[in-house]
């Protein structure tokens, strides 16, 4: 019983700590990110792409839904026009293939 406890309590902190359901912030204190938008892919951490389907957002992968509610967003994030300031820069790709961290 405990170890099925234990194992239960991994799983919800790991399995769905980092999914990528997103929440536009217009306030950087309440943000867990704070994105720079770049136009090159080999400045990026992380190259984005956008999916209208919920179920294809998964952990770091680099596939965002973008979600009207920040109660279910996984990750609320502000977006800067200064390189200096941000903690994560993505480039937007229209290809679901080159989604992902680098």
């Amino acid at each position: 019983m405990k170890n099925s406890l234990i194992l239960l309590m991994m799983l919800l902190m790991f399995g769905f700590a980092n999914a990528q359901k997103v929440y536009k912030t217009s306030y950087k204190s309440e943000a867990d990110k704070i994105i720079y938008v770049t136009d090159y892919k080999s400045e990026a951490d992380m190259i984005v792409y956008e999916t209208k389907y919920k179920s294809e957002a998964k952990s770091y992968s680099g596939i965002w839904f973008w979600t009207d509610y920040k109660s279910e967003a996984d990750w609320k994030v502000y977006f800067t026009k200064y390189k200096s300031e941000a903690n994560l820069k993505v480039y937007f790709t229209k290809y679901k293939s080159e989604a992902g961290m680098k």
